[in-house]
């Protein structure tokens, strides 16, 4: 393992892209521990000591690495660029605009990109007022406690700090595209990565402290074998055959090869619990500005993370994202047409409809499957909580499954990159 990771710095262009990413992280975490002025320092220590991980709270502070507890500059984190792709890919289905953008290749993809980042900005604004507001002790169905973590407060200080989390928020979205274009994996969900990881400590010694010894290890236990199951379904994927036929061009003959299609058992990634995870973050969002209080005590009592109703909207919700997510993704009309104009077909299948008809049923099929994996993962240590009355780091299944998720593939794109240059890589 020791040699498979010093392979990594003799390739100097993996090295340097290596270093760059954990040099952005470095400069995320420190921009998640960096408080904008006005903010009481003993304020943030009693919510730090009181709220812990109770309300809508634990699950924002989970994504942004405990830098909104302490309304840092980075307090917001990557919650609103994720908040407005979900929007955006919506909306891409029955916008014909955005429909024809994504249907551009490359260049359509850019317009959608930097619309999405105009949109990550608006929501920034309205997301960072809402949280000003809600931290100078106004909102406790978000903090789980009523804690005023701005003293001092003034129209202009508030305006002041509501700038400086937009703009931390621009400024957490060009890190992530740095990663991206320059680094190693995925820019934004290396960021999610390093916010749980550097969370699962903390949340463990919760857990231990509040439910006892017996019930820690027993959490243990289902986490190793959910870690598991996590790895195994990874990797599992259905191969559907292609093949080209021969089509001679010029004085030169083309085709006649054969290739697969692979559709992942688990198409979508962590992509849907991070989707149902910001769904129902929207009725905290509304409890802030409808004066009902039948509808904010309900979003009080049963919109957190150990509460029954919950974690039943949180697994529907997780599955009917995922078969959203992988139909985007994947689209069967799309791919068959891609394979018919390149001469390709499916053994046994006639191109055409009934191509896009067999991969639709395949779709549905491994997706049932994917999307089930997904949503038992996601709320099984949550149901334990549950049912032991556990309020410590509700979000252990969540943490799981990104940490391990994003951690493949990022080992992925660098056994690649190790293998084009003839270096023994980590995966087998």
């Amino acid at each position: 393992m020791l040699t498979r990771l010093g392979n990594i710095f003799r390739v100097p262009d993996l090295r340097n892209k290596v270093l760059f990413t954990l040099f952005v992280i470095a400069l995320y975490q420190l921009g998640a521990n960096v408080p904008v002025p006005g903010v009481s320092f003993a304020a943030v220590q009693r919510l730090q000591h009181q709220a812990g991980s109770s309300g809508v709270l634990g699950f924002l502070n989970l994504f942004s690495g405990g830098a909104l507890v302490r309304l840092a500059i980075f307090g917001l984190g990557v919650m609103p660029y994720i908040t407005s792709s979900i929007i955006i890919q919506l909306l891409s289905t029955v916008i014909p605009k955005l429909e024809e953008w994504r249907d551009q290749g490359a260049v359509g993809q850019k317009k959608i990109t930097q619309t999405t980042r105009y949109l990550t900005v608006a929501l920034a604004l309205m997301q960072s007022t809402g949280l000003v507001y809600a931290f100078h002790g106004h909102d406790q169905s978000l903090l789980g406690v009523s804690i005023d973590l701005i003293p001092k407060f003034t129209v202009p200080l508030a305006a002041f700090m509501v700038l400086c989390l937009t703009a931390g928020t621009a400024f957490v979205m060009w890190l992530a595209e740095l990663i991206t274009q320059r680094g190693i994996g995925q820019g934004m969900s290396i960021l999610i990565f390093a916010n749980v990881v550097a969370s699962i400590p903390s949340g463990g010694k919760a857990i231990y402290q509040e439910g006892g010894s017996g019930k820690f290890f027993t959490i243990l236990v289902v986490s190793i074998v959910l870690l598991v199951v996590i790895v195994f379904m990874d990797q599992g994927q259905r191969r559907i055959p292609v093949t080209f036929a021969k089509r001679v061009v010029g004085r030169r003959m083309y085709g006649g090869s054969s290739t697969y299609i692979p559709l992942k058992v688990n198409q979508s990634g962590v992509i849907p619990i991070i989707f149902a995870s910001s769904v129902l973050y929207i009725p905290v969002l509304f409890s802030n500005v409808i004066p009902w209080h039948g509808f904010q005590n309900f979003v009080r009592t049963n919109i957190q993370p150990t509460a029954k109703i919950y974690i039943g909207l949180y697994f529907l919700l997780i599955l009917a994202f995922t078969f959203f997510y992988v139909y985007v993704a994947f689209d069967p009309h799309q791919q068959a047409d891609i394979i018919r104009k390149q001469g390709g077909f499916v053994p046994g299948i006639r191109p055409g409809p009934p191509t896009e008809r067999y991969f639709a049923h395949i779709l549905s099929r491994i997706t049932v499957v994917g999307a089930a994996f997904l949503g038992i993962v996601a709320v099984v240590p949550s149901l334990l909580m549950s049912l032991w009355h556990l309020n410590a780091f509700p979000f252990y299944g969540t943490t799981l499954l990104i940490a391990v998720g994003v951690a493949l593939e990022t080992m992925r794109q660098i056994d690649s990159q190790l293998m084009m240059r003839n270096y023994e890589g980590f995966l087998k």
